[in-house]
């Protein structure tokens, strides 16, 4: 895994954060995201979301080992793909869907979404390893 891939995913997963959270929340005014999970998924949790966001962007622009960082980013994916799982197995999706269609649609995928950048921040850590 080259240095541009790995800057480059980060600058995705920025983006995913960020633009998730506006476009699925409507600016924060889609309240049944927040009704859905008041805990995780509050308007404080998703501007925690875009905070992490942040940092992965941050991240993108280090030259040096970041093998670390992205290992802290791989737990916090894991945290958020364990609440995710938690969720579906408590929650009745569908339902979520007839309440509105982005939430819906934004609890459908945010779990895959975390499990994907999760394990290429696995990856980027074990790729930075073996280069350190």
């Amino acid at each position: 895994m080259n240095d541009k891939i790995i800057k480059y995913g980060l600058i995705l997963a920025a983006l995913v954060n960020i633009g998730g959270v506006l476009i699925f929340s409507k600016l924060f005014s889609n309240t049944a995201i927040n009704d859905a999970d008041p805990i995780v998924m509050s308007n404080f949790g998703l501007v925690m979301i875009m905070v992490w966001g942040l940092a992965y962007f941050g991240a993108a622009m280090i030259k040096g080992n970041i093998r670390f960082l992205v290992s802290a980013f791989a737990i916090e994916k894991l945290v958020y793909v364990c609440a995710w799982v938690y969720w579906l197995a408590t929650n009745n999706l569908f339902t979520l869907y007839e309440i509105d269609l982005f939430a819906g649609i934004f609890y459908t995928i945010y779990g895959l979404n975390d499990l994907l950048f999760m394990v290429f921040f696995i990856k980027v850590a074990m790729h930075k390893s073996e280069t350190s």
